[in-house]
């Protein structure tokens, strides 16, 4: 197979989830050979950072790239799509320190790769053919994830929650081309337990129920809950009564596990290869995804 690239630029524009900034990112072709590239635009010299696994700094709420000191957030949804899409080499400018979060989902990507096309580069394909399994674990949480021989990259992911509201659920992709239809526009989602220490953290600034799915699965005391729906933008509701905070409802009953196995594909895009082989995750995060990344990179 021949590798791949876009067939025109396109831009994206929206705040970023932890900065609250607005930014602009723009994926443009780029030459065989060339890999994914991310250019800092909005510094001096517009340094540039190498999508890979071992350029991962962070992975405490998204995944990030540094290079030199030269970081940028969030970029697992815009990785997921061009790797569903089978681009192998694409330019990447963004304006700011992450890439914009748009609604939550890889969705808007995934539409304007299918708007710009994809374009058939005279170089080979050089895909990471799993010939046995690997597998990471963390005992600490109970995580892991593997990775097997298959025919197909596919990608399947349980998450386990406690509480009565997310509890256990699957999803599964054994052919990327249904990406954009079955995948793309499944939303991150966040506790409402968490908020408040993210944003302690510095973090989630950008947050809101446009681009998150809020999940209240924990009772809080009404006075909280309210201060917390407030900073979100959701409606004041009855602190005994708990479940999803978000303006669009869920479009699948598993749309929390279909966007853990999104942020899968997209942390494996830095693998920087095409990848032959099915991958099976229980619980996974971007920590350990990173961590099956990066020994794939050894392979």
């Amino acid at each position: 197979m021949k590798q791949r690239t876009l067939g025109g630029s396109f831009s994206l524009k929206s705040k970023g989830l932890h900065t609250g900034l607005d930014l602009t990112v723009t994926m443009k072709p780029a030459p065989a050979n060339h890999g994914y590239f991310i250019c800092r635009t909005d510094l001096e010299g517009q340094p540039v950072i190498r999508c890979l696994a071992e350029n991962v700094t962070e992975t405490t709420r998204g995944t990030v790239l540094n290079a030199d000191g030269v970081k940028c957030s969030t970029v697992e949804h815009g990785m997921a799509a061009l790797l569903a899409a089978g681009i192998d080499n694409v330019w990447i400018d963004v304006n700011g320190p992450e890439f914009p979060i748009l609604d939550g989902s890889a969705a808007l990507y995934a539409r304007e790769i299918e708007k710009v096309g994809v374009v058939e580069q005279e170089a080979e394909r050089s895909p990471l053919v799993i010939t046995e399994p690997v597998e990471v674990r963390d005992e600490n949480t109970g995580s892991w994830i593997r990775i097997e021989p298959s025919e197909h990259f596919e990608v399947n992911a349980t998450i386990k929650f406690p509480g009565q509201v997310l509890g256990e659920s699957s999803a599964e992709i054994t052919d990327m081309s249904l990406f954009p239809k079955e995948m793309a526009a499944a939303r991150t989602f966040v506790f409402v337990r968490e908020i408040a220490p993210l944003l302690e953290m510095g973090l989630i600034k950008g947050g809101d129920l446009d681009n998150a799915i809020v999940i209240y699965e924990v009772e809080l005391p009404q006075e909280k809950l309210d201060a917390l729906c407030q900073h979100v933008g959701a409606e004041k509701r009855d602190a005994t009564k708990l479940g999803y905070i978000q303006h669009r409802p869920l479009q699948w009953d598993n749309e929390c596990a279909r966007h853990k196995a999104l942020d899968i594909i997209g942390d494996m895009a830095l693998v920087g290869r095409p990848i032959q082989g099915k991958i099976t995750a229980y619980k996974p995060g971007h920590t350990i995804n990173n961590i099956l990344a990066r020994k794939l990179r050894t392979l």
